[in-house]
């Protein structure tokens, strides 16, 4: 393999793969780099065995062939450099290869490309495209709320379910539930519903860039899941096993609903949250109707041996009095995606979920489940 390409085309490339890189494993192949030509293109592969990301960098094809070489290092020497044309060349022995560039020259020993993990290749299956914005905004907003640990596998995921035009992405990790609804641009034919790798979408956000259509595909035996991006491939792995049914876990009714302006809100919550460190993450959120005027929304939070903070906003209140307490973090995490102006906040009683949700967008939904306080 001989090849001339820009360093800051590789550099790019490399940046894209470099999450799929397994960091800690017993198979130590997993952390090089695939690199191979490909109609005219350098193609750059990585994988740990559960997400394979795959890009295509442009590049001056002399000789074709296929080499791994260890992805950090390779990383480390590209990003080093000035941005200027570089070889690349196997060497002699096809175990590696040689780096050159103005006055710098490099020789990184790699391994044969056989002994690489194949990528997956999906080709058939389940197919959609999705406006790339909808799909970025619809993970941002709901990827927050899955679990990180992994002692309930199918929490560590995001639940994608797809009908006719209709995408609907929903976590939870048994504190909170974040639902969002958005559109596809090609119906399915069928019905489909599996569990994604929470941090496989992460990755899909990270790399969307542009205003192509992204190209989902499931495979029929429902193991795989394919995203197609703008000179990118995800191919990963999907979750085995029944998400919880959360639809029967949003509230229908409420007792109290809220609507205030979400700066003032984030406002107020970012002050409490400082005093919430040290009183166990907890956030005192009270509503009360007004009388001939506004509501008010009162923010509080205390820890005993710090002190105490209170902070009020005027609100539109409807019903009566509510008092809930939530998990700053989780206040947090979902005022800071929310994306509209203003906010609902909706509850029945203060042991009771509370839901959030933006005042002009049905289409997301967010549960947190209360803390239980002494008022």
């Amino acid at each position: 393999m001989q090849l001339n390409c820009l360093q800051e085309n590789l550099s790019h490339g490399l940046g894209v793969v470099q999450r799929a890189v397994a960091t800690r494993t017993t198979l130590p192949i997993t952390q090089h780099v695939l690199m191979a030509t490909d109609e005219g293109r350098l193609k750059l592969s990585a994988t740990n065995l559960e997400i394979a990301i795959s890009t295509w960098v442009g590049a001056e094809i002399q000789d074709e062939g296929t080499i791994t070489v260890p992805a950090r290092l390779l990383t480390d020497f590209v990003n080093s450099l000035n941005r200027q044309p570089i070889t690349i060349k196997t060497t002699s022995a096809g175990k590696g290869i040689e780096v050159t560039g103005a006055g710098v020259e490099a020789t990184i020993n790699g391994a044969d490309a056989n002994e690489f993990p194949p990528i997956p290749s999906v080709t058939d299956g389940t197919a959609t495209k999705v406006d790339p914005k909808a799909l970025r905004d619809a993970v941002h907003q709901v990827v927050l709320a899955a679990a990180v640990e992994d002692s309930r596998p199918v929490l560590t995921g995001v639940n994608m379910e797809l009908e006719g035009t209709t995408l609907t992405l929903a976590a939870a990790d048994g504190f909170r539930l974040a639902v969002r609804t958005t559109q596809v641009l090609e119906p399915v034919a069928e019905k489909l519903s599996v569990i994604v790798p929470a941090r496989t979408l992460q990755e899909v956000e990270r790399l969307i860039d542009g205003d192509e259509p992204v190209e989902l595909v499931v495979t029929p035996q429902r193991s795989q899941v394919l995203f197609r991006l703008k000179n990118v491939e995800i191919v990963s792995q999907l979750i085995q096993g029944t998400f919880p049914n959360y639809s029967q876990l949003i509230p229908q009714e409420h007792t109290t609903r809220v609507i205030v302006d979400l700066g003032e809100l984030q406002r107020v919550t970012r002050t409490a949250s400082i005093f919430a460190k040290d009183g166990s993450g907890i956030i005192r959120i009270q509503m009360a109707p007004g009388t001939g005027g506004p509501g008010k929304v009162t923010v509080s939070s205390r820890a005993e041996e710090v002190g105490d903070n209170t902070g009020e906003l005027e609100a539109d209140v409807e019903g009566g009095e509510g008092k809930i307490a939530f998990n700053s973090r989780y206040l947090s995490d979902v005022l800071a995606v929310i994306g509209e102006r203003k906010v609902a906040l909706e509850m029945t009683t203060s042991s009771s979920p509370g839901v959030i949700k933006p005042v002009d967008d049905d289409q997301y939904v967010h549960v947190v489940m209360p803390m239980f306080v002494q008022w």
